[in-house]
């Protein structure tokens, strides 16, 4: 059983989807949880913020030891995602996306760091399995991705040494509350979810529940000689090559 108590944690985008779950998990394991994100967090206490400021970082993380005394746990879970090829995509969507996804993460880490070395605490940003592959037209997601999966290596070596450990997840099809919106706006949604079930070896998409438990383990002092390491939840997606 993964004991929390005591331990203080911060997940950005922690009021729906993944982050959610990962909030939920952290609490139900004993952990206090607040969350970081644009607008209200009804299910627990909340800093409002909009990570595409770049004073957002500092900020966050000064209001989260105030209110905590301390800082164990960093869950860099907030996002964004923009269709386009890169001919198709502007300058300002491209920083926009990056800021969020890849310099809003770094700088949290940079803020959290001098708490984490002192608790002996943990990063945990969450990536994506488009960080090891692409989808079309997400040319500026798939970069932040996999610039999120670089740092937590570069984080995970230089601070190792401090006592911090620093991990990622890289989700693949994950039934959130948008996939699902998407799902159901297409015209036949039942054979999308066919279609889709049948590119994963375990015939499924995932839960954000099973993100959660994974999420919980590699912050707790069970996966405590596990470090810079990106962690596939993808259903076997990225093991399966593709038929003709």
């Amino acid at each position: 059983m993964i004991d929390l108590t005591g331990k203080a944690a911060l997940v950005t985008g922690g009021r729906s989807g993944i982050g959610a779950a990962i909030a939920e998990a952290l609490e139900e394991a004993g952990a206090t949880v607040l969350t970081a994100q644009r607008g209200v967090d009804r299910a627990r206490d909340y800093i409002e913020a909009d990570l595409s400021d770049p004073d957002a970082p500092n900020a966050i993380i000064t209001e989260a030891t105030r209110r905590f005394g301390r800082l164990d746990i960093l869950v860099n879970n907030a996002g964004v995602m923009y269709e386009g090829t890169l001919l198709e995509m502007d300058a300002e969507t491209w920083a926009k996306t990056i800021q969020v996804n890849l310099t809003a993460p770094a700088m949290l880490a940079k803020a959290a760091l001098p708490h984490l070395i002192e608790s002996k605490g943990c990063i945990l940003n969450i990536g994506s399995i488009e960080g090891l592959g692409s989808n079309p037209r997400h040319p500026a997601y798939c970069a932040s991705k996999g610039g999120l999966h670089a740092l937590t290596r570069a984080v995970a070596v230089d601070h190792g040494p401090d006592g911090v450990r620093c991990n990622a997840i890289a989700p693949g099809w994950i039934d959130t509350d948008l996939n699902t919106a998407f799902i159901e706006s297409l015209g036949d949604p039942d054979q999308f979810r066919k279609d889709i079930g049948h590119i994963h070896p375990v015939g499924r998409t995932g839960t954000p529940q099973e993100v959660a438990a994974l999420a919980r383990w590699l912050v707790s002092e069970e996966a405590s000689f596990v470090t810079g390491q990106i962690w596939t939840i993808d259903g076997g997606r990225m093991s399966k090559i593709s038929l003709p």
